[in-house]
Parts: structure tokens; sequence; C-alpha cells
């Protein structure tokens, strides 16, 4: 039972800070109402009215309150007689409702608070204002403040509505959702069919990058004009645009139509994913926001797995442009789905903006300045630096303009803050780097099964399956978990660890070992993906007011997109050096059988451009040579892999985050 306000009082301290101790890892979350006006503690006079009589009765004494109360409710030894009217008009004070989709959360000021500390609060000042001889009027107002709380506390949603439109809205979400992860994974077996049927292959590269451009640049954008016009008119912008781009796949008549196509589909997909994100999170308190991760979690699972493993399939068996053209039905029916039952002033915290008045508050340069830096930085690395080296130049060049501007913009497009004050950069930048090192375990891996135990790709491939299988179940029980325990440290804690240990695994990797051996040392920075991905995205938003939902889940998933690009291109660039330094000291140009100098720089050049050049060698001493310099180098790969981890392990360390549910 929490102590009344006159002992809070009585000891100096405000009735909202009862129970904090000095030193308490708990915090408070931000957006939190901390001062509490102090209730003078002295017998509040009662005002009755619309009694039987028709009569308004003047303002009573505590007293006469008392033996009003005594009167209408006798006790007896076998219990209490029935209720007087009397009694039950004093009790049953009406209570006003909310707005039908306005967020209850929100104060005048647009500030977060949940409906617990509200109803604290209103039973703090009702226990205050009594005095010691009116214990009747207390217990009925205590039992109907306890049952209006016992009420409110067992409401699942930030907004007033009812389960079978939230329901409604949440598969709606997530239908789009797995559509666009499946698409997004579906290039990846398919494409090869696709650029020969073009006859483009040297073109390849771009399917994946013009996807990848538009799905990263794009999304602080998205998120921050949502702020503006409400969650729901980007979010059908977005599935039309979706819908439209993948129907321009499957009626694609040139490969740079095709091409033109996949980058519109990138701007759906990402506008999609992120804005599905936002209006869950405007949707669902944040104390259950961990066991709807969850559900995001296998829905992205079984997408990108169903994705990856089809694509190919269909591609050989329906036509590559069946592949895009059975997703536009499914589109077009959640698009109309979405579209009634979304709440028109989702995420709307003040009035909404006319479009000239979104247009003006808009960051406009600072959209373009963070869009033309992603861009460069993508192309830059995606297609390698040697062969676009201007474009890593000029993303260098912008990016420092753009940090200029939006320190000087009144609406950002992703606010500085985010960037330099803790916990919330801390998280951002070790969500960066766990994507890096996911993503140069990913590309690394197979290369040593390859080129080491000199496997077939498919082979190489099924030597994930079970790490990733441990992601997503690992993924799925975070979620859960931190509903359960409301601690959200722990899988931060948990999935950098684990990811020093993976690497450090990793880097110790070599020939020789059984599959099950392999498949062990996978596993930790496998399951360490499971842990901190969804931990950090429930952190962040734990962390942050409800306004700014939007602006930080947009800025998780950039930095996110952007440790995918950078963890590929930067291993690769270490893999790559390292190579080329352990074949120069390991191979021998011997002169024997024509083996000289041009010899080895033919074999080098030769056996880092293709991967199924080592097996191909028919000189078993060579090919030994040339496997031996591509296991050091990889694990010099997985050493540096190492550091990275040890970075994101300290950027976690120091944080102090809130426990979900102490509000108090």
């Amino acid at each position: 039972m929490p102590e009344s306000g006159i002992s809070a009082a009585s000891r100096g301290q405000s009735p909202g800070h009862r129970g904090r101790r000095d030193g308490d890892e708990r915090t408070p979350l931000l957006g939190e109402s901390r001062d509490f006006e102090a209730v003078e503690s002295r017998p509040a006079p009662i005002n009755i009215s619309g009694l039987g009589d028709g009569s308004d009765l003047e303002a009573l004494d505590p007293n006469e309150s008392d033996l009003l109360l005594a009167r209408s409710v006798s006790s007896t030894p076998s219990g209490l007689a029935p209720e007087a009217l009397e009694s039950a008009m004093l009790r049953n004070r009406s209570r006003s409702g909310g707005s039908r989709c306005r967020p209850s959360w929100v104060h005048e000021h647009g500030e977060r608070q949940t409906l617990d500390s509200a109803i604290a609060e209103e039973a703090e000042a009702d226990s205050d204002s009594e005095g010691p001889f009116t214990s009747r009027r207390h217990d009925a107002e205590a039992g109907t403040v306890a049952a209006t709380k016992s009420q409110n506390t067992q409401r699942e949603f930030l907004v007033d509505t009812d389960n079978r439109r939230f329901w409604a809205v949440f598969v709606g979400v997530m239908a789009t959702y797995f559509i666009a992860c499946f698409d997004g994974t579906i290039m990846a077996s398919s494409h090869p069919v696709i650029t020969s049927y073009f006859r483009s292959s040297n073109s390849a590269s771009w399917l994946s990058t013009a996807f990848l451009l538009t799905n990263t640049a794009f999304q602080p954008m998205v998120g921050r004009l949502s702020d503006s016009v409400g969650r729901k008119p980007p979010y059908l912008v977005t599935v039309t645009v979706f819908a439209v781009a993948t129907l321009w796949c499957a009626l694609a008549r040139s490969m740079t139509s095709f091409i033109i196509a996949r980058a519109l589909c990138g701007l759906g997909a990402g506008g999609m994913m992120a804005l599905g994100n936002i209006i869950i999170s405007d949707l669902v308190p944040i104390e259950r926001r961990g066991a709807y991760q969850s559900y995001i979690n296998i829905v992205y699972g079984i997408a990108t797995t169903a994705g990856a493993a089809l694509g190919g399939l269909m591609a050989d068996r329906l036509g590559w442009r069946w592949e895009f053209g059975i997703q536009v039905p499914p589109l077009v029916l959640m698009l109309f789905v979405t579209a009634w039952v979304i709440p028109a002033d989702l995420g709307l915290y003040e009035k909404r903006e006319t479009l000239m008045e979104a247009v003006k508050a808009f960051d406009f340069a600072g959209s373009l300045l963070l869009t033309t830096s992603i861009t460069f930085l993508i192309l830059g690395l995606n297609l390698g630096g040697n062969v676009l080296p201007s474009s890593l130049i000029a993303s260098g060049v912008c990016f420092p303009v753009y940090l200029w501007v939006e320190s000087r913009a009144t609406r950002p497009i992703l606010p500085l803050e985010l960037l330099h004050s803790s916990p919330r950069a801390n998280i951002i930048f070790s969500n960066f780097l766990a994507s890096f090192l996911m993503n140069a375990i990913l590309f690394n891996a197979p290369l040593f099964f390859q080129a080491v135990l000199l496997t077939s790709a498919t082979e190489s491939g099924l030597y994930l399956v079970v790490p990733t299988a441990m992601t997503s179940t690992c993924g799925t029980l975070t979620g859960f978990l931190i509903t359960w325990t409301r601690r959200l440290k722990w899988p931060l804690t948990l999935g950098t660890s684990l990811y020093v240990l993976g690497t450090a695994a990793l880097a110790s990797i070599q020939r020789g070992w059984s599959t099950p051996s392999y498949l062990l040392l996978l596993i930790p920075s496998s399951m360490a993906q499971g842990f901190q991905f969804p931990g950090t995205f429930v952190a962040l938003l734990a962390s942050s007011t409800q306004r700014e939902q939007a602006v930080v889940t947009s800025a998780l998933m950039l930095w996110r997109a952007l440790g995918s690009v950078l963890g590929v291109a930067a291993s690769s660039l270490v893999l790559q050096n390292a190579l080329f330094h352990y074949l120069s000291l390991y191979v021998v140009a011997d002169g024997v059988n024509g083996r000289d100098e041009a010899w080895k720089r033919a074999l080098i050049a030769r056996v880092r451009e293709s991967v199924e050049a080592v097996a191909r060698l028919a000189d078993e001493g060579v090919r030994e040579q040339v496997v031996l310099s591509y296991q050091a180098a990889v694990r010099v790969t997985f050493l540096c892999c190492v550091a990275v981890a040890l970075v994101s392990a300290a950027l976690i360390a120091p944080i102090r985050l809130p426990r979900l549910g102490d509000r108090k």
C-alpha cells in the first residue's frame, strides 16, 4: 500500500517521490511528471447535490459526512445491511472520458504520463484531503479509485480503441511488413535469372544497391513528416508507392526500367517498415511493447527466410515476373484495410497541419543534405570505392555541412541530441555496431567455408541455417522477457557480451574441425543479434517521450541500415588487404614450371576475384598455399570484429535505463 501524502509531506518529501532511494539503479522515464503539488493536510468540505428530495445541500463538515454514511450503512455481526441511496450517490461520481483516438497520455504540453500515475495522483489528493474522523468516506472514495485504477491499468492500448480495431490495424501493418521483408530478400536467389533475361549481368549489383539506397536514405524524412500530418497519410502513400513499384517490376521491359522500379520499391518498403513500427508504438504502451516486438521478429524471420528460399523456386517454376506480380493483390487489399482501420489522428499531438504549413515547417535543407550524404556513401561503398571514389569524397563533404545545418534547425529531420546525449546515443551507436558485426560475420563466414573448407555455395549456406534459427528464437524470447521482467539493460549487456565472445571464437577458426564445431562458433554471435536488436529498440523507445517515437524509430533504423552497409564494405576491405599480404607471403614463385613473378601476380589476382578459382587449382601445393592465405585473412578480419564488439560493449556498460512500469 502506498503511504499517504500526509506521511510523505511530514518527512519533507513530495508524494510523487515516495519509495525512491538514493543510488537506486532504476531511473524515471523521460517525460515523467516529477513534481507534484503539495496538498494541505486538512479536512475538505464535501459538496452533495441532487439527493433524493431534489434539493442542493450546503457543504458538509467531514464529521457530518461520516454521520450521514453511518446512518446509511449499518454494520451487523452477519455483515453489512443493504446500501442506502445517499451512500451510492456519494460513491458513484461520474468521470469524463477521453477522445476517441487521442492518446490518453497527452497532457497540455504533450508529455507522456501513464494512467497509473494519474490515478495515483488522484488517490493521493483524495487521501491528503481527508481528516482523521472520515474513515468511512475515505473507504468509499478509495474503493471508487481502486476500481477505476484496476480498470485503467488493464487497458492495453494508448488510444481509446477496442480489441477488434487494434488487431485489424496490427494484422494490416504486419501483412505489409511481411511483404516488404519478403521482397527485400527475394532478389538473393532470383537476380541471376533476371539479369540473364535482360542480358545485363554486369548490372546485377545495381539491383540491390538501388533498393538499399532508397530504403535507407528516406526513412528519416518519412518519420519526421508523420509528426506533422499524422501516421496514416504517409503510411498509405508508401503502401501505394510500393504496390505500384512492385507491379512495375513485374511489367518491366528493360534493365534500366527494372532498376528504377526497384529503387521505388526500396522507398515504399522502407517507409512501410519504419511507419509500421511507429504505428505500433503509438498504439501499445511501452510496458507491453516488448511482446509486440517479438511478434514483429517472428514476421521478419519468416518473411526473410521465405523470400530467400522461394525466390529462385518461383523464378524457375512460375517465371520471375510472377514473384513480383503475386505481391500486388495482397498489397491492394491491405491498403484498403489500413485506410479503413488506422485512426485518422494517430500520431498527432496538436492540430493537424495543412499541406502548406507542413511544407513551410519541413526541414528541406537537412533532409536534402542527409539524403545526399547517405546516397553517396552507399554508392561509394556498395559499388566499390575504386569504382566511384568521388562519391565517398562527396559524402564526406556533405555530412559535416548537414551537421552544421541541423544544429540551427527548429525542427531537424534527425535531432543531433540523439547522437550525443546518453543513453540514447549509446543505444543508437551500439545498435549500429551490432548491425556492422552481424553483416561482417554473415559475409565472411561463408567465404571461409568456400575458400578454406572448399564447400559449395549451397553447403556454405546450410551452415547458416542453425545460427539463423537461433537468432529468430532469441529475438522472439527477448521481447516477451522484457515485458515479463520489465528490465531493459540485460538484453543489451548480454547481447554485447555474446558478440565479444562470438567474434573472439571466430577469430580462432581453422581447418580440420568437425561440422558441429563450426556451428557452435556461429551460435554466440547469432544469439547476440537476437538479444540486442529487440533490446535496443525497446530501450530507445522507453528512454524517449511519446512525441519522439517517430524520430527515434527512424534514427535507429537508419543507423542500423548504415551498419549493414559499412559492415560488409569495411570487412571486405580488411579481408582483401590481409589476403593480398598473406598471398604475397605464402605463394612461392620458385621458377619451376613457369612459376615466376608474373605467374604469381596473375594467380593472386585470380583467387582474389573469384573464390571458386581456389577449388579449381590443379596443383595441390599451390592450392594449399592459397587456402592458408584465406584462412589467415579471415581470422584477421574476425579479430578486427573483436575490437568493434568491445567498443559496442563499452557503450552499453555505463548507461542507466528505466525499469518499465517504475513510474511513481
